[in-house]
């Protein structure tokens, strides 16, 4: 039964939360949680999990233990989630025991690359060329129809980069699907874009929909490293945007927030200048800035999202530059907390690794006069 074809049946202050996954974004919800009198339970099978620092209560098992995953879906009142690589059989014993928002619908789409373009195209949304590859010879086909360059991507798992490999020319075609593991794949068209934007939505119990402004992404080794709100684009792309991400939450009878990742392209396009790229069904990276630039966060949304609570207004009262700090970049904390106007958020965890995501900071500026 669809949330929607359902009584709405709300999480009062003093309900749990149920959290799958215990990184930095299923920190920050238990504590935008915990801001509105809700309790978190979060569950992840991670040692050095940064989430279990926030949450009222934690279970550390695998998310292939039946019995710890029942346990944990009865403690709670409802289920959500930080990543969305749930493994299916996970999702269906969750859903036994309590709700899951956002959906199992969602879950399998945005998990699966190819159900994910199909997902978009029934929809009408533009998105690049794409073919499904499970050979080499599919690729080599597909190479031929798409041309070169083009991205070739596994259909599933894979972020920041990982699970892709760029194709320069037909004759790369067997060595590329072989460094992937050659499991099954999907080769998009590569894209000449101008802007890379996205678009947090938020999609409550009550079918109400309110989307933050579109922000740009400027990327560092496959990594977002910086996020500027607004994106400084025309207020009808804009729009248009906001307009996609509301028709793709709609369309998958969404509850919670959405990350919706978007090319813009040159004025000389000949189709819509906004192409769709991914969606991540779950909090964002991109809406992080948010946290300082918003009365109501991309956390706090999602939390009111999934319990059946109003949603907040997303506009702006600042404008915001985010910065993701990546490794080491973290150790400068002492020096980021005395610049005025930085908001600085830590992670907790131990571990400055390479290419691992530490925390970020908040450049807020009056509202037309980011840089």
């Amino acid at each position: 039964m669809s949330d929607l074809t359902a009584t709405i049946s709300r999480i009062a202050p003093g309900g749990r939360i149920g959290i799958l996954g215990g990184g930095q974004l299923g920190r920050m919800l238990a504590m935008s949680a915990a801001e509105l009198g809700l309790r978190t339970h979060v569950y992840c099978p991670d040692l050095d999990a940064p989430a279990m620092d926030t949450a009222s209560r934690s279970t550390r098992a695998g998310y292939d233990d039946a019995e710890a995953l029942a346990r944990f879906a009865d403690s709670v009142d409802v289920v959500t989630y930080e990543f969305e690589n749930v493994p299916a059989e996970t999702a269906r014993i969750l859903a036994e025991h309590a709700p899951i928002r956002p959906g199992v619908r969602a879950l399998a789409t945005a998990q699966d690359r190819l159900l994910e373009k199909n997902f978009l195209t029934s929809c009408g949304i533009p998105i690049a060329p794409f073919a499904d590859i499970t050979g080499v010879n599919d690729l080599t086909a597909a190479m031929g129809r798409i041309g070169a360059p083009a991205i070739l991507k596994t259909r599933r798992m894979g972020y920041d980069g990982k699970g892709q490999i760029k194709l320069d020319e037909a004759g790369e075609s067997e060595s590329a699907f072989s460094s992937l593991g050659k499991v099954p794949c999907v080769l998009e068209g590569f894209i000449p874009f101008e802007l890379e934007i996205s678009v947090v939505v938020a999609r409550g119990l009550d079918g109400a929909v309110a989307a933050f402004d579109p922000v740009e992404n400027v990327h560092k080794n496959h990594i977002l490293d910086r996020s500027f709100a607004p994106a400084f684009i025309p207020a009808a792309l804009a729009g248009e945007a906001r307009a996609i991400a509301t028709k793709i939450v709609i369309e998958l009878d969404y509850v919670g927030v959405m990350g919706v990742e978007m090319f813009l392209l040159p004025e000389s396009a000949k189709t819509s200048r906004l192409l769709v790229n991914e969606i991540a069904p779950r909090v964002h990276n991109s809406g992080h800035w948010t946290m300082d630039a918003c009365a109501v966060s991309q956390f706090e949304q999602h939390i009111r999202a999934i319990c059946g609570w109003p949603l907040g207004d997303p506009a702006r009262h600042s404008d915001a530059v985010m910065t993701n700090l990546i490794g080491a970049e973290a150790n400068d904390w002492l020096a980021l907390a005395s610049r005025p106007g930085l908001s600085v958020h830590l992670y907790g965890k131990s571990e400055a690794r390479d290419g691992r995501k530490m925390g970020h900071v908040n450049e807020l500026f009056p509202l037309g006069k980011r840089p």
